[in-house]
């Protein structure tokens, strides 16, 4: 499960670095633009809740072991 939560991260990180490089910088909210700000919106919330998921893990196998 580790392993796999790693890899969506990867790939995540790695979508927003596509769509950084798909934005125009003279024309940010127009066309393709708009499509990459949504795009790394969408990819920057999957790696916060993949993150949050992989802390909980933690801490339910620390306190798994409490017990």
């Amino acid at each position: 499960m580790k392993m796999f939560i790693n890899i969506l991260v990867f790939l995540a990180v790695a979508l927003i670095i596509f769509n950084i490089t798909m934005l125009d910088f003279k024309d940010p909210f127009q066309g393709d633009s708009a499509v990459a700000f949504i795009g790394i919106g969408a990819s920057f919330c999957a790696v916060l809740i993949l993150l949050i998921f992989k802390m909980s893990k933690k801490i339910e196998e620390k306190m798994d072991d409490k017990l």
